[in-house]
């Protein structure tokens, strides 16, 4: 299937140039200059709207609205609608193809689940305010209860120190620790559960719950992962480090880190980053990251990312991006560094390959600035660390309890290599040792 699908992909991709080729009068020249001439374009509009306010935001605003609505009026006009909607929709075909092909043909070792003993004194830590009350809403206390669970009911009213309550815990003698809440008191807690070598229990009550997702639970039902309790089984998982601090899923630098410092960023995200990125970008608030990463040296960063193990690609960094694993053992790194609209375009056309952007894995990342401290967003919590900061990797250092049955991890869509892709469609099948094809 993975060699059908590759073949369909090529097929689609070679198309697409097809149909641009032999559209009449030089017409297929014309889609694809309009079309590389709008997306520089409108990169320049986007970074005119976050680098600066006024009438320049204005004009980028229009410049982002305006560009597609002139290309698609060109394309009608010219009579050339139809050949660019047909191109495109060969081209979306290729890649629907192409991603999928990739992806069968390498399948995702999974991670190895070992049985689990039910626990005899678990204790769990619940936020009543995480996801919008989905503590509440889900009846999450009772039934925890009902599956013989001690927990700890947050006062919202009250700054907790969650770490000391779960250490408290584990003195009183629980064999289990967990947590319903979001990713940033998850790591509190697991930390705790890594120190002493206990199973850990994730109840996805949070926001986005990012490391549910890259677990396999279910994020539509936290009571699902209750079920843990009495037919679970064990992950071996790796366990991010800053500076002393344990993380499951990230560490930002630069500029997201700035803006979450802000008080007014959780009650309005948008209004409070569009109106601080004009400082941070090109401003006075102007702030760059040097990073070594291994071996290598990153210089005058604006923002950095470091991951518990790596995301597939810098577009996987969204709210439904996905890590393939979470136990390779080696940190995620993504710079960026855009220091005008030039760059910006630049990022837009060449994405990864772009000189602003560097994406790598390492084993341990030190970051520096010229500054005392400098703000870190951990899981999403605002902090301020002593400079420099190190980031750092626990290979397998958390014990995870997973109910049997949950939905899994979905594989990521790898990113698309034609040249890998024209070899698995047409190169030799590559063979099992029992001399089966893959393919």
């Amino acid at each position: 299937m993975a060699r059908l699908l590759a073949r369909c992909a090529v097929l689609a991709a070679v198309g697409a140039v097809l149909v641009l080729l032999l559209a009449l009068g030089g017409g297929g020249l014309l889609i694809i200059g309009a079309g590389l001439l709008g997306v520089v374009v409108c990169a320049v509009g986007v970074w005119w709207f976050l680098a600066h306010r006024g009438a320049v935001r204005l004009l980028g605003a229009l410049v982002v609205v305006a560009v597609p609505i002139g290309i698609v009026i060109l394309f009608v006009h010219r009579w050339l609608w139809l050949t660019a909607l047909v191109s495109s929709l060969c081209w979306g075909v290729a890649l629907a193809c192409a991603r999928t092909a990739l992806r069968r043909s390498r399948p995702q070792r999974p991670v190895r689940a070992t049985a689990a003993p039910r626990p005899d004194r678990p204790v769990l830590i619940m936020n009543p305010r995480s996801g919008g009350g989905k503590v509440g809403r889900f009846g999450l206390v009772e039934r925890a209860e009902e599956l013989g669970a001690r927990v700890i009911l947050l006062d919202p009213s009250v700054q907790s120190d969650v770490t000391e309550l779960a250490r408290q815990a584990v003195a009183q003698g629980a064999d289990l620790l967990g947590v319903a809440g979001g990713d940033g008191t998850q790591a509190l807690v697991a930390a705790v559960a890594a120190e002493h070598d206990l199973p850990f229990l994730v109840v996805c009550a949070g926001t986005r719950n990012h490391f549910a997702m890259d677990l396999g639970l279910d994020r539509s039902d936290p009571a699902r992962c209750l079920h843990a309790l009495t037919e679970g089984e064990e992950l071996r998982v790796d366990l991010g480090d800053v500076a002393g601090r344990a993380f499951v899923n990230t560490v930002s630098f630069g500029v997201y880190a700035d803006v979450v410092q802000h008080p007014d960023y959780r009650d309005d995200k948008a209004g409070t980053a569009l109106n601080l990125m004009p400082d941070l970008l090109v401003g006075e608030g102007v702030r760059r990251l040097d990073a070594r990463v291994d071996g290598t040296v990153l210089t005058s960063q604006q923002a950095l990312l470091v991951s518990n193990n790596a995301y597939v690609s810098p577009d996987e960094l969204g709210g439904t991006g996905r890590r393939p694993r979470l136990d390779d053992g080696e940190l995620g790194v993504l710079g960026i560094r855009v220091e005008g609209a030039a760059q910006a375009a630049e990022l837009a056309v060449l994405g990864s390959q772009s000189t602003g952007l560097t994406v790598m894995t390492a084993h341990r990342v030190e970051v520096a600035c010229d500054a005392d401290e400098i703000p870190v967003a951990v899981d999403g919590e605002a902090l301020r660390m002593a400079t420099p900061v190190v980031c750092s990797l626990r290979p397998g250092a958390l014990r995870v309890l997973v109910p049997r049955d949950r939905p899994g991890v979905v594989a990521p869509a790898p990113p698309v290599n034609w040249r890998q892709l024209v070899a698995l469609a047409f190169g030799r099948p590559e063979r099992t040792p029992e001399g089966v094809s893959r393919a």
